[in-house]
């Protein structure tokens, strides 16, 4: 679903005015006293308190109705009533709707459609950059056309493809190459393989690995973070996909290398766990201080 007019929405609780917008005059016609200014009492567009009203206007209505609001996701609201169960998922104006009772979710767009003017789009196909696609079989959701994006703003189309993101051989470090003049076009190439890990968890190590170089990227931190589109150039589909005959159990894996990291000598941690067969979480991150040996690695 969709908001019309969202930061229109908000209230204002503070004292803010504005200019009379050009060719203002009264409905009545009188005089308008010399360097007149309107008090706001709804936000606009371009206020910088805007998108916190829009939000605390939309939390306040949906909690009204009986939600209560993730700790992990503030974006996220669920709602359980014996078994039926509704997580309302809004990202500024989007909002995303899944529940296994049609009488409750038809009786929350009553509510969203009574309170502001929305737009219902259906069954998801594109959200927020995923690309949701759904069967009997299951929940398939990829990047596809994002991952494109990249290649193409890259001139990475035509290149050739790899078969692992990362060369296992080589340690990043930060006196790894010459320092680039300009850092801005491998920053923002990192960050948007960040975002691309959403729902590509084989280039989640490579990637996390790449990000701590941001602040001195040098060119072979360029030329790692290219490998990683000559991968991704081998699989644009890939994703994760969501069995509806999976059995509803948790299993979790997870590993540690041991002082890789040529300029802290820490260790990583990675993790993964798995709803039945579907994976739900994952991460890779460098650990917090520095292990004296691979079991204390393991231990943390």
């Amino acid at each position: 679903m969709d908001v019309t007019n969202t930061f229109l929405h908000g209230t204002i609780d503070e004292e803010i005015y504005m200019s009379l917008p050009q060719g203002y005059t009264p409905a009545n016609g009188a005089p308008l006293p010399p360097n007149a200014v309107c008090k706001l009492h709804k936000s606009l567009y371009g206020l910088k308190q805007a998108s916190r009203q829009w939000y605390h206007c939309f939390s306040t209505m949906v909690l009204n109705e009986g939600f209560e609001q993730s700790h992990v996701d503030n974006s996220l609201f669920v709602k359980q009533t014996g078994e039926s169960f509704i997580a309302l998922l809004v990202y500024v104006d989007d909002i995303m709707i899944a529940s296994n009772n049609d009488f409750d979710l038809q009786a929350l767009q009553a509510a969203l459609h009574k309170a502001f003017k929305i737009k219902d789009f259906g069954a998801p196909r594109y959200f927020i950059g995923l690309e949701i696609a759904r069967n009997a079989s299951g929940i398939s959701i990829c990047q596809r056309k994002y991952a494109l994006d990249i290649l193409a703003s890259t001139d990475m189309l035509a290149c050739k493809p790899e078969n692992v993101p990362m060369d296992p051989t080589i340690h990043l470090s930060r006196e790894s190459g010459n320092l680039l003049v300009d850092g801005t076009s491998c920053r923002e190439l990192v960050g948007r393989l960040l975002y691309l890990t959403i729902t590509r968890p084989d280039i989640t190590f490579a990637v996390n690995n790449l990000s701590q170089f941001l602040s001195c990227p040098t060119d072979v931190h360029y030329a790692a973070a290219l490998r990683v589109l000559r991968y991704i150039k081998s699989n644009l589909g890939q994703g994760l996909f969501y069995s509806v005959d999976t059995e509803l159990y948790l299993n979790a894996f997870s590993d540690a290398n041991y002082g890789t990291c040529p300029d802290s000598r820490r260790s990583v941690t990675g993790f993964c766990v798995y709803l039945g067969t579907s994976l739900i979480s994952w991460k890779s991150k460098k650990q917090g201080t520095m292990s004296r040996s691979s079991t204390e690695a393991e231990y943390m």
